[in-house]
């Protein structure tokens, strides 16, 4: 792809949505039936392992699941819409198949006080009358929904999921098909360095800042959870704690998402080619000192918003090895440190007198690495300037 080609791609859209009381009542008895019909192939799939050693898959259940809704015992399973029923059947097979292949552990029991999700399918052949992007959207048994539209999608989604988290918001996502156009292209490229103080530390000397979104919050968190453990646990006024404390998690977890979309769309601007260290964040998050400091940051989350952005408008994203001394090499003459503590924030290059801040001139030499520099080429005489062409 040229920097001038435009890219097709799936993007995912979330909205806010405000149920009434009667969509309310009825997105209860559609999560229950979801959820039992989980519980209950997760049962079943356990127990033909254990007894008959056979592996079964959510198709072999959806045939039970018909028959069982003709008995008068199991009839109340109708009053849910089929849809529902039959993606989270789909839903546990592609769990047990990341189970499987070593990317997740065994699926779990899904319980009523954590966050509910079911999916509807939206029929094509009708979609014209159900949906209409910023105006309209109608889903099976729950008719048309109030949404806080924030964009206009472009394409028309095919699959519809409503979701409700712990603080008791329900959201709307679904993915449509798009063409995306480049944003200008920019000649020049950057180096990210990213630490605790400041997030995001520039090869160009810009600096981020950290907004510490735990420390704002923290005389909230404290009271709500405070008040939690006094309660009786699963008592009514327990459950309106909980409620409490979900809200002020997810106040957290929005403002710092909020952040970083911002922050990952203001460096996408910025450069036409962006280059990273490889960070091992759970051998960091490891380290009981700090890692309450680097969750809050986003780490992980910064990386995979920009992996996926870059493509989108056209931009460069690589990534250099972690084991690369950035931060103790000169970026100008490339002379190599035998140490440098993390207490050292400034330092002068022994060799070319070149005064550094720490976090800058690691992201000179992220950057230099990315473009025209190797890992194994940081010996002194093997001087690469940034100022070389990009390969992108």
């Amino acid at each position: 792809m040229t920097q001038c080609d435009s890219t097709t791609l799936q993007r995912s859209y979330t909205f806010r949505f405000y149920p009434t009381s009667v969509q309310r009542q009825q997105l209860a008895m559609e999560f229950g039936h979801a959820r039992w019909v989980w519980n209950t192939c997760l049962t079943w799939r356990g127990r033909q392992y254990r007894l008959h050693d056979k592996h079964v898959s959510g198709v072999d259940f959806s045939g039970h699941l018909t028959k069982l809704k003709k008995t008068a015992a199991y009839g109340w399973l109708k009053e849910a819409s089929a849809t529902t029923l039959n993606q989270k059947l789909r839903d546990q097979d592609t769990a047990f198949k990341n189970f499987f292949a070593g990317r997740a552990k065994y699926p779990r029991f899904k319980k009523r006080a954590h966050a509910q999700s079911i999916r509807y399918q939206l029929d094509q052949r009708q979609v014209a009358g159900r949906y209409r992007a910023g105006k309209l959207l109608k889903l099976p048994k729950l008719g048309a929904l109030s949404l806080k539209w924030s964009r206009k999608p472009q394409g028309i989604p095919k699959m519809v999921s409503v979701t409700q988290d712990c603080a008791g918001c329900y959201c709307v996502s679904f993915m449509c098909e798009e063409t995306l156009q480049p944003l200008p292209r920019k000649p020049n490229g950057i180096g990210i360095d990213v630490g605790i103080s400041d997030v995001v530390v520039t090869s160009e000397g810009w600096k981020s800042g950290n907004p510490r979104h735990l420390r704002t919050y923290r005389r909230l968190l404290t009271k709500t959870q405070r008040r939690l453990s006094r309660k009786r646990k699963g008592s009514v006024r327990w459950h309106r704690q909980r409620v409490r404390v979900a809200k002020a998690h997810a106040r957290v977890s929005n403002t710092r998402q909020d952040w970083l979309h911002k922050l990952t769309t203001a460096l996408i601007r910025q450069a036409g080619f962006i280059a990273m260290e490889t960070l091992n964040v759970r051998g960091m998050m490891a380290n009981r000192r700090i890692a309450k400091a680097l969750g809050d940051v986003g780490m992980h989350e910064l990386k995979r918003q920009l992996e996926y952005k870059a493509p989108w408008y056209g931009r460069a994203f690589r990534q250099v090895d972690r084991w690369a001394p950035t931060s103790k090499a000169c970026s100008e003459c490339a002379a190599v440190q035998e140490e440098m503590p993390l207490n050292v924030r400034e330092w002068t290059c022994p060799d070319c007198q070149t005064v550094h801040d720490r976090d800058i001139n690691a992201a000179k030499n992220i950057l230099r690495l990315a473009t025209v520099g190797r890992t194994g080429s940081d010996a002194r005489g093997g001087v690469h300037k940034p100022e070389v062409a990009y390969g992108y």
